[in-house]
């Protein structure tokens, strides 16, 4: 739950986010983007420049200091370590050989497309890792049959944090019930937290609308124009012959202990578990046993797994120094007061029928803002609900519309996001350039999100 902030900066609350998104767009440069960013916040908060560097690093050092941050950052360092392992031990070679050759599965750009699509449904316990995985196991098919990278990181990006929030027995449920459940323990609503969710999940429109267009694009044979440079096989380090094991093995290690650790976490109860600690235990015990499996199988020697690791985390670490800026851009927005500052006024001009519709551009602008729908769901949540109760609306539908508009609206603001986590490891994990992937996914993204805003006014009207 971010701080409590009692006031705000008005206008310039919304500087760093902006500064950091016109920047990234502009100059490509992400990670120097995000720095001046966050260092214009702290400028506000300071009002000198020796001052607002000093409380940059030491915004920077507070964060190295959180358990879930540095979790965070391990899992993204090591995820570089498994692709790495499965790549030079013939694990995406296996099973392109057992997909094309032994089933005849995928024999065409749409089945192939289909093929990371379903995955991205199948694999709903952490966005992140639903991304890695789609676009892990699908880049060698989607590249021979001519799908854009760009295209590829969409649909790694659109079937993750929708379908995360539709399925949500993993750590993403456990926040929005944490989050609910905070309000009836407070006496602003009633009800069951559990119940209360998944009725808004009824009404979850914008992650029903971006897996439908993901869909259409593919059904209709519909490219994404192709901005990133894609490497010719013959300048990619040789593997050895294809095992299909060698790729099952470290992905099953990966969920499954997604789950074991989500339970052990939780003290049994998954719903309850640390999303951070479980898919940091998850990687490592990954990297472990993959390692252990190579060597028993001899498919590997001990040198060249050290050595692929160390290289596949190397590959990671500029995506760990995004991830890093863009947790202290969320940080420095707090602090700032930029939720807040775009909620104050809407309780006053807003009528009911219209709440559910305002709160969906509220959390679409805050998430778009700080690139984060957890720290989005966080602060409007809270918001969303005493603004419904307080329109006498806690007991009737409008309460559960105005939940999912807060789920939506987050879900949108982080899927358009440059600055956020998931947008670029879709990109990282489609092996596509992250402005090129913003720039191509945003009319999608927008599309969705005009037609979500359309039915939160429509079922506004109707429950009021």
């Amino acid at each position: 739950m971010p701080e409590q902030v009692v006031h705000h900066f008005g206008l310039y609350s919304l500087l760093p986010p902006l500064i950091a998104i016109v920047l990234a767009i502009i100059s490509r440069n992400v990670i120097l983007s995000l720095f001046l960013g966050v260092f214009s916040g702290y400028l506000i908060l300071d009002g000198h420049l020796a001052g607002a560097l000093w409380e940059t690093g030491r915004g920077m050092a507070a964060l190295l200091g959180k358990g879930w941050v540095v979790k965070t950052l391990v899992f993204a360092v090591f995820v570089g370590s498994i692709i790495e392992l499965i790549r030079r031990s013939g694990g995406v070679d296996g099973f392109v050989a057992f997909i094309e050759k032994r089933k005849r599965l995928v024999k065409s750009r749409k089945e192939a497309e289909l093929l990371a699509f379903f995955i991205g449904l199948a694999i709903f316990i952490e966005s992140s890792i639903t991304s890695l995985i789609a676009g892990t196991v699908s880049r060698p098919l989607t590249d021979r049959f001519g799908t854009s990278r760009e295209k590829l990181a969409y649909i790694c990006d659109a079937t993750a944090a929708p379908v995360c929030t539709l399925f949500p027995l993993n750590a993403w449920g456990a926040l929005l019930l944490g989050l609910i459940g905070a309000q009836i323990d407070a006496g602003v609503i009633s009800g069951s937290a559990l119940s209360l969710l998944a009725h808004a999940l009824l009404f979850n429109f914008y992650a029903y609308l971006s897996i439908a267009l993901v869909l259409f694009t593919i059904l209709k044979g519909i490219d994404f124009p192709s901005l990133t440079p894609v490497e010719s096989e013959s300048t990619l380090p040789a593997t050895r012959d294809g095992d299909l094991t060698a790729l099952v093995v470290p992905i099953a290690v990966l969920l499954l202990g997604v789950v074991l650790f989500l339970f052990i976490t939780g003290n049994g109860n998954p719903l309850k578990g640390s999303g951070s600690t479980s898919v940091f235990g998850a990687v490592l015990s990954s990297v472990a046993v993959t390692a252990l499996y190579l060597l028993w199988r001899r498919r590997m020697e001990p040198r060249e797994i050290a050595k692929a690791i160390l290289d596949g985390a190397k590959t990671m670490v500029p995506i760990a120094a995004i991830l890093l800026f863009a947790f202290a851009i969320g940080d420095v927005t707090v602090k700032l007061g930029t939720g807040p500052y775009l909620a104050h006024f809407a309780h006053a001009i807003l009528h009911p029928a219209l709440l559910p519709a305002g709160i969906f551009l509220l959390s679409a602008v805050t998430a778009f803002s700080t690139g984060t729908s957890w720290g989005t769901f966080s602060i409007m949540m809270p918001i969303a609900v005493t603004m419904a109760a307080g329109m006498g609306a806690d007991t009737a539908p409008l309460l559960p519309l105005s939940i999912a508009a807060v789920i939506s609206g987050g879900v949108f603001g982080d899927h358009a996001s440059p600055i956020s986590d998931t947008t670029i490891i879709a990109a990282m994990a489609a092996g596509c350039d992250l402005i090129a992937h913003v720039k191509t996914q945003l009319p999608w993204a927008l599309l969705a999100a005009s037609l979500s805003l359309v039915l939160f006014l429509i079922f506004g009207y109707w429950m009021v």
